[in-house]
């Protein structure tokens, strides 16, 4: 399993335009990608699971992938949520 932490830089924290295309890129992988925040956690292919964590600009989140191509999904995901939040 690998995990990758970030703190979320957007003023508008994780909206639902760059949500959905996290989405997109999530699923093209087979392994389980979730986000964490604030005690609860989000499954990264459903857009309402992202939606609903509410994660606000200045918010920690914790990205943990599970599976067979958690490799190269860490490394475009993690780069991703760098480059969009």
């Amino acid at each position: 399993m690998k995990e990758f932490e970030y703190t979320i830089t957007d003023a508008d924290g994780i909206h639902a335009r760059p949500a959905g295309e996290l989405v997109k890129l999530c699923k093209e992988f087979k392994c389980d990608i979730k986000l964490m925040s604030g005690g609860k956690a989000g499954d990264c292919k459903k857009i309402f699971s992202l939606m609903s964590l509410g994660v606000k600009c200045g918010q920690n989140v914790t990205v943990t992938f599970k599976g067979e191509d958690e490799e190269e999904a860490y490394e475009k995901v993690s780069s991703f949520i760098k480059t969009n939040f």
